[in-house]
């Protein structure tokens, strides 16, 4: 084990956008994303609600998927590998709340497995279950763009006094997504219902952290962009070495090793050579003990 000295590397947005039924989550993501890119793609889960704002004042041009039920970590991921593989500078999902508690989301995926396999004991079913939700959440982190998701959350009632008048309104609370969702993104802006005004529950990039709130705009997608390309440059090895640490099963294991390899032996680089190894080996290691646990609790 070696310290080295911190530095700030370039890297692509991770942003989380939580907010109650019509507090603007996909008018403030797609306003975003003008910022941030050219080529922009929406993975939309709510019945192609996403394409209502194609052409308004300010929106810029996107594309569309509509993903529909069931809502599986692996469709979610499919999604992700398409918009990928397609070369798009920034993808919304809009939103994810569907691959937590949609049909055939994880919720209800823990429910059919605990019944099919473990007399309904729902506790051993999250051993199936986790690592296939943890897929998803290597899938948006690992995407090689820009990556902007949006999040329901549950909605309260307030009062608030308004040019000397009280009236009520919506405010979104804790976000419908697995407990801890908000440390997987860069920053988390929550968008209340009046005024679409976004305040920032998690901020790195301190760009929302320190200001009033306020309604996201295209500009706060350039500042973003700005942001992110301040960091100096990412050695090619770490991303190499980073899908190792983060393969999800043998068979991606073997893949990020490949590459790995491939690409210590073009450069002749022995280090990365011997990184790998040693990588892979811990993984391997790692995903053989999640393996024993998980029949572990089938046994149970």
């Amino acid at each position: 084990m070696k310290f080295t000295a911190a530095v700030r590397k370039k890297a692509k947005a991770r942003i989380g956008l939580s907010g109650p039924s019509g507090s603007g989550k996909t008018y403030s993501a797609l306003l975003l994303a003008s910022g941030l890119g050219q080529r922009i793609a929406v993975i939309d889960t709510a019945k192609g609600s996403a394409s209502l704002y194609a052409g308004l004042p300010g929106i810029p041009a996107f594309d569309t998927l509509e993903l529909a039920a069931p809502y599986t970590p692996e469709r979610f991921i499919e999604a992700l590998s398409a918009s990928a593989e397609a070369g798009y500078d920034v993808t919304i999902i809009d939103g994810i709340t569907p691959e937590w508690s949609g049909v055939g989301g994880c919720l209800e995926l823990v429910d059919q497995v605990a019944n099919a396999k473990y007399r309904g004991n729902s506790w051993s079913a999250w051993n199936d279950i986790t690592p296939r939700h943890r897929k998803f959440i290597d899938a948006m982190l690992n995407h090689p763009g820009h990556l902007i998701a949006t999040m329901r959350s549950k909605t309260e009632t307030a009062q608030e006094e308004r040019n000397g008048k009280k009236v009520v309104v919506k405010m979104g609370m804790k976000a419908e997504q697995r407990d801890g969702i908000e440390y997987e993104f860069t920053a988390v802006l929550d968008i209340a219902h009046g005024g679409h005004y976004a305040t920032a529950s998690k901020d790195r990039t301190r760009l929302w952290v320190d200001h009033d709130p306020k309604a996201i705009t295209a500009d706060d997608g350039a500042r973003l962009l700005n942001w992110l390309e301040g960091g100096a440059e990412e050695d090619p090895s770490e991303r190499l070495l980073a899908d190792i640490k983060n393969a999800a099963t043998e068979a991606d294991l073997l893949e990020a090793y490949g590459r790995a390899t491939a690409a210590a032996k073009a450069s002749q680089d022995g280090k990365l050579m011997a990184d790998a190894k040693a990588e892979t080996k811990a993984r391997k290691a790692a995903l053989e003990a999640e393996a024993a646990a998980a029949m572990a609790g089938s046994d149970a």
